[in-house]
């Protein structure tokens, strides 16, 4: 193994356990605090830290694990970071070309997963599934985004709604990525495909209840 394959396996690692333990903290304690922001702050480097360097690992030894988490977690924290400065979209306010570029990529990046999702099931391998589920809920969330950066939010604080959605998304990638990698240490009766998609079907439904109680709507 590389010095260098090995030097960001580490950060890796390190990020995403720094994110995973912070995540947890601001997933279970009250919200928009000193302490909330202080700690997301920690998450919001942890997250990114794992996100570049599971993209550089995947390139050095091509992984569609690695891809996949690298390209999420990127996505989600950084629009999840990035709507916190955007909250005059559509008034006197334009998305920033660093918006717009991650946007595109994971625009790109879902419809390539939703197209190796088809090649794979047709092939009869049930790993598609995993490509066709994360591959819609990128597109999904692009749609939002280009709507928002029109101006055409359907709630005054689509950036609050934006901002828990993405980062609670970027906190599914890290839970995703730990049960993924420990999958060995557990019953192999359990298909792979379950660790994959079981933290997006626990924490989806809390994303979709955090989304009604805090939405208001535009008048």
């Amino acid at each position: 193994m590389s010095i260098i394959f090995t030097i960001f396996l580490i950060l890796h690692i390190s990020g995403g356990s720094v994110g995973l333990f912070t995540g947890t903290i601001n997933l279970i304690r009250k919200k928009g605090d000193k302490k909330h922001k202080l700690v997301g702050r920690f998450f919001v480097y942890g997250m990114l830290t794992a996100g570049i360097s599971a993209l550089m690992l995947s390139i050095m030894h091509p992984n569609y694990f690695l891809f996949i988490v690298g390209i999420f977690t990127i996505y989600l924290t950084g629009t999840g970071t990035r709507y916190l400065r955007m909250k005059m979209l559509g008034s006197n306010q334009r998305p920033k070309t660093i918006d717009w570029a991650i946007t595109i990529t994971m625009l790109l990046t879902g419809l390539l997963f939703i197209g190796l999702g088809i090649k794979h099931l047709i092939a009869s391998n049930n790993f598609g599934i995993v490509f066709m589920v994360f591959g819609a809920l990128g597109v999904r969330l692009v749609k939002t985004d280009f709507k928002n950066y029109k101006g055409q939010a359907s709630a005054k604080n689509y950036w609050l709604l934006a901002h828990l959605q993405r980062m609670t998304g970027a906190y599914i990638a890290s839970a995703t990525a730990f049960l993924v990698v420990n999958a060995k240490y557990f019953p192999e009766l359990i298909p792979s495909i379950f660790y994959w998609l079981l933290p997006t079907v626990i924490l989806f439904p809390l994303i979709v209840s955090w989304t009604k109680k805090y939405k208001v709507e535009n008048k």
